[in-house]
């Protein structure tokens, strides 16, 4: 990536106009918005098949980590032709929003020159918005639980989905927390089946394990304890991407982790063990390859409540 403050590019056969690189992003590192984009376009490989086809709501930082952010559904008006989106009706607006979908290099540089540190999607892609293919428990500690407590938690989730005979799979949230996820990939299911599927695992969780557990979002539960946010599940809602940026202080990264690594940081009560900036996530992928690939692959059956 040129050093220069401003310039055309050619990526991916597409011209881009890339502006103000050398603003800092996150002033407590002096990192740039040079090196945001280089971030984006070396993990491109492995973060856009969990972006496609996925409307993105873009969250937006002009001026730095340390300054207001705005969220934008709409994809901007001044989009080069080029650029896909994808309408989806929105009950809080009374319209139909038209989302950037970021399917190729050329978008997800474009994404990211507009200081759009963190991408949020759906769990739902956008020719089947209503349709969701994944499950996701948001673990949420309230201080002075972290998210080594998370972990404990999630390692409860993933036994919970062993015993049925399904897989689950662990990210960082690039925060304090750790996101689990339930693939399914199948035909046929809708939010108004796994929504009240999610929310009766967090309850059960929240009777077995009432001094670690809370289901109910009020704050003042949330104490020393794991939120499991089952309210996630939901067509109206989004979880920020696998291998995004987050504004943080650092450039920190919500990365995918094995389920060694959840256990040895809940068995160790280190929570540094699942911090990791954009350098350390980007040596992750070369060390690991791509743990998340399984969730875009797998295909499994949602149980019955009953069960």
């Amino acid at each position: 990536m040129s050093s220069r403050d401003a310039g055309e590019v050619r990526v991916g056969g597409k011209q881009l106009k890339l502006s103000n690189l050398s603003k800092v992003l996150y002033p407590k590192t002096g990192f740039t918005k040079a090196q945001v984009i280089d971030y984006y376009l070396r993990v491109s490989k492995v973060l856009l098949p969990h972006l496609r086809d996925r409307p993105l709501t873009l969250k937006r930082y002009p001026n730095g980590v340390d300054h207001p952010h705005f969220f934008e559904k709409n994809c901007p008006s001044h989009r080069p032709p080029w650029v896909r989106t994808a309408g989806v009706w929105s009950e809080q607006n009374g319209r139909v929003m038209q989302f950037c979908l970021v399917n190729d290099v050329p978008t997800l540089i474009w994404v990211a020159n507009l200081a759009a540190l963190e991408l949020h999607v759906p769990l739902a892609r956008a020719r089947s918005y209503d349709r969701p293919d994944q499950v996701v428990f948001d673990l949420d500690p309230g201080a002075p639980a972290d998210i080594v407590h998370c972990c404990r938690v999630g390692l409860m989730v993933r036994d919970l989905f062993h015993s049925l005979g399904l897989e689950a799979f662990a990210k960082t949230s690039g925060s304090k927390g750790l996101q689990v996820y339930v693939p399914l990939n199948t035909a046929g299911v809708i939010y108004q089946e796994t929504k009240p599927f999610a929310r009766a695992v967090a309850e059960l969780l929240e009777r077995e394990h009432p001094d670690l557990v809370v289901s109910n979002m009020k704050k003042a539960l949330r104490t020393g304890k794991v939120l499991v946010d089952w309210s996630q599940n939901d067509p109206h809602k989004t979880t920020v991407c696998v291998y995004s940026l987050r504004a943080k202080e650092r450039p920190t990264v919500s990365a995918p982790v094995s389920w060694d690594e959840v256990a040895a940081c809940a068995r160790e009560r280190d929570s540094q063990l699942l911090i990791f900036d954009s350098e350390e996530a980007l040596r992750r992928v070369e060390r690991d390859n791509e743990l998340f690939a399984p969730l875009l692959a797998r295909k499994q059956k949602l149980p019955r409540l009953g069960r």
